[in-house]
């Protein structure tokens, strides 16, 4: 069936990183007009977001530069971090608390290693209803046989006995890009949830391999593991929703011999979608995966606002201000139209 127009409500992205600075001065106000309407705010800055307080400030600098937008935001999982602040994030609304793995990703340095001397962390989290967002890889190890490729299946593990100890704590985890990821969240519990990105439904390893601006952690798999996101997405499972994980970088950041990892989709993240989900015969799951799977796991209300998609070329930008986007230059088949 033939569709050249869609209106659905802004979306929920929950999964986003801002920036400081000059990135987020050009990114925060792109949110909206890319389709989002509520993002849910990584908080590896520098320094990391580890407090209440922090986070609220933060919060209040994204309003600034952008009040159409609603900010959920997060605390950077580590060692400070006690009971009593989570007690303060549940009261203040912060959403969850992000777990990075040590070293893996931009601004990971001070991540996890052990999951275990958080478990009483875990048990408060559970208790109030906060979400667990767990960034799925563990560090490379050449002795264990563990690398970029295989980080997100050897992690699943934790992930299984996280759960098996706080069967209540929501968790979600990010931005998958393996079948044994997709095969595992299905497996598991009502409260395990997963996020996907767009450009995962895109890309295989072919794709990133010496071409910098498609290069993100965790990378992209083989084409049988894209297979599998394509599929669960078609299946219309709810479990698994929108985190575009946009992460933009300067493009001198981008263009040199040791690229940062990200990959910038923001401006155009539902002209992404839509165009990803008309090649795989599926634009009738596009509302749901944008706009009601994540925000029913979230326990959020529904956004009123409305946007309409409709089926009209348009050129990608060649960058936004020094940052590149996905695609750059590339032709998109669907446009958000006023």
């Amino acid at each position: 069936m033939f569709v050249e127009q869609i209106t659905l409500p802004l979306a929920d992205d929950l999964h986003v990183h801002l920036r400081q600075d000059h990135l987020m001065q050009t990114v925060v106000p792109l949110i909206d007009k890319g389709g989002a309407g509520r993002v849910l705010v990584m908080p590896n800055l520098k320094p990391h977001i580890k407090t209440t307080k922090q986070a609220l400030n933060y919060q209040q600098a994204l309003k600034a530069l952008n009040p159409r937008v609603e900010y959920l935001m997060t605390l950077y999982l580590n060692p400070e971090l006690t009971i009593e602040e989570i007690q303060k994030a549940a009261t203040a609304k912060i959403i969850g608390i992000k777990s990075y793995p040590r070293g893996v990703t931009t601004n990971s340095e001070d991540g996890i290693e052990n999951y275990e001397i958080y478990y009483a962390l875990f048990a408060e989290m559970e208790k109030l209803g906060l979400i667990l967002n767990l960034h799925g890889e563990v560090p490379s190890n050449a002795e264990k046989n563990i690398c970029i490729l295989n980080a997100e299946e050897n992690f699943l593990q934790h992930l299984e006995k996280i759960h098996k100890n706080f069967p209540k704590l929501k968790i979600v985890l990010e931005h998958i890009t393996t079948k044994a990821a997709v095969e595992k969240v299905e497996e598991l519990g009502l409260t395990v949830s997963a996020t996907i990105t767009p450009h995962h439904l895109d890309l295989t390893v072919d794709d990133w391999a010496g071409q910098n601006h498609n290069y993100c952690k965790p990378v992209a798999k083989y084409p049988s593991d894209r297979a599998a996101l394509r599929a669960v997405i078609k299946s219309g499972n709810p479990k698994f929703f929108l985190g575009s994980d946009s992460a933009p970088h300067l493009r001198s950041a981008k263009e040199n011999s040791c690229a940062c990892a990200g990959i910038f989709t923001t401006p155009l993240l539902l002209p992404y979608l839509a165009d990803t989900f008309e090649k795989l015969n599926c634009l009738n799951k596009l509302k749901d995966f944008c706009c009601t799977f994540g925000r029913e796991f979230y326990g959020l209300s529904a956004l009123e606002q409305t946007i309409t998609l409709k089926k009209i070329s348009q050129k990608i930008p060649a960058e936004y201000n020094h940052i590149v986007p996905y695609r750059a230059e590339d032709e998109l088949q669907w446009r958000i139209i006023d």
